[in-house]
């Protein structure tokens, strides 16, 4: 079960509406479940664009622009790599702001230095500071994903109002 705040979601667009802002993501491990949970609100047209899943390394690199060499020495799953995916959804695109992610759900992937519940998530808007975090999730694959679309949909909001806004 997700547990995505339906309030956060309702804050947010009317944040994104009253800037007159578009909103795209650019999702790996949560494989569209934030797009899932935006597109959930009735008129969310109105502030949300599109959704890119590039799960795989080519479609990092073919529809985002993630360098060759980023996820040679980085991995996808680093601050780099996400912030290169969401700049490059923005580069791409007429959206304004932008949220990545890219992690390692599990049950299998995790390494010494990145273990299962590893996500890394990127938020920028045009014109601002690109903003990487990385969070610790625990439990199994779906309760990862789920975890990781709530922090991605809170923390853009605070994003939004609190980085870009300063």
């Amino acid at each position: 079960m997700i547990t995505v705040s339906r309030a956060t979601v309702e804050v947010l667009a009317a944040l994104l509406i009253e800037r007159s802002w578009l909103l795209a993501t650019a999702e790996s491990c949560t494989g569209g479940l934030v797009a899932a949970e935006l597109t959930a609100l009735a008129g969310a047209s109105a502030w949300f664009d599109h959704s890119v899943v590039s799960y795989s390394y080519e479609a990092k690199e073919h529809f985002l622009g993630v360098k060759a060499l980023t996820l040679a020495s980085d991995g996808a799953v680093s601050a780099i790599c996400v912030a290169e995916m969401v700049n490059g959804l923005l580069r791409n695109s007429t959206v304004d702001a932008g949220i990545a992610i890219s992690g390692i759900a599990g049950p299998d992937g995790g390494t010494p230095d990145k273990p299962v519940g590893t996500v890394w998530f990127a938020f920028a808007k045009k014109g601002a500071e690109t903003v990487c975090v990385c969070r610790y999730f625990s439990g199994d694959r779906q309760a990862i994903r789920n975890q990781a679309c709530a922090f991605a949909i809170d923390y853009c909001y605070y994003y939004l109002v609190k980085v870009v806004a300063s």
